[in-house]
């Protein structure tokens, strides 16, 4: 890897891992003084929904081979996430205050808080020990959380959808209607997470396998 292509994916995942963080520490924020938890969106949703979408560049990042993750699975992750926060969340606001989607945003965040800042330091060749493992068993509690609440909110957000008759232009070329898609990736969406969550545990093993023993011969020396 050049050290260009270095110090960008550097300076790419530090920004990514800065947003994040204080897209949290804004929800956060935000509680005390509207005695609530259903603040997520209302306090860091548009950032959230802008790094959601920037991150379409990982998928760039793997199709040209900057990064080992190829193109595939980061594709499905972009496309669902953002599909959800652009399409859904973002038009429909009786789900905006729903404390199935502060419990998602939130989840969100932890994720990225942790994965961003492994990318980072990984590019350095510094990453510690602890968060290695962090980031690879984190996701554990973290994935399934978000999921749960994601569904929720596609589930709550189906009437509604049925009622406005939503993109109904853009749909008008295919057999369907957006709510009979949205139908669809309800429906599909948990069998392709857990395509994603299983690999997760593949790497899981792989990765912690390789950081133990470089970790030990550090402590040895």
């Amino acid at each position: 890897m050049s050290p260009f292509v270095k110090s960008y994916l550097f300076a790419y995942n530090f920004l990514q891992a800065s947003a994040w963080t204080i897209s949290l520490l804004s929800i956060v924020n935000s509680v005390p003084s509207n005695n609530t938890i259903n603040v997520a969106y209302s306090s860091a949703g548009y950032l959230i929904s802008v790094m959601q979408t920037a991150s379409f560049l990982e998928v760039l990042h793997g199709a040209i081979g900057i990064v080992p993750s190829g193109f595939l699975s980061p594709l499905m992750q972009w496309s669902g996430r953002t599909h959800f926060i652009l399409a859904i969340v973002g038009q429909i606001k009786e789900v905006q205050d729903s404390p199935w989607l502060s419990i998602t945003l939130v989840a969100w965040c932890i994720g990225e808080m942790i994965r961003y800042p492994h990318y980072a330091l990984t590019c350095l060749g510094t990453c510690p020990y602890w968060l290695i493992y962090l980031r690879y068993t984190g996701f554990i509690i973290i994935y399934p959380t978000g999921l749960t609440g994601e569904l929720m909110i596609m589930y709550k957000a189906l009437p509604l959808v049925k009622e406005r008759n939503l993109y109904a232009n853009f749909f008008s070329v295919f057999p369907f209607s957006y709510y009979s898609f949205l139908w669809g990736v309800l429906l599909v969406y948990p069998f392709l997470w857990l395509k994603l969550y299983l690999q997760l545990f593949k790497q899981r093993k792989s990765k912690l396998g390789k950081a133990g023993k470089h970790h030990g011969k550090r402590k040895r020396t």
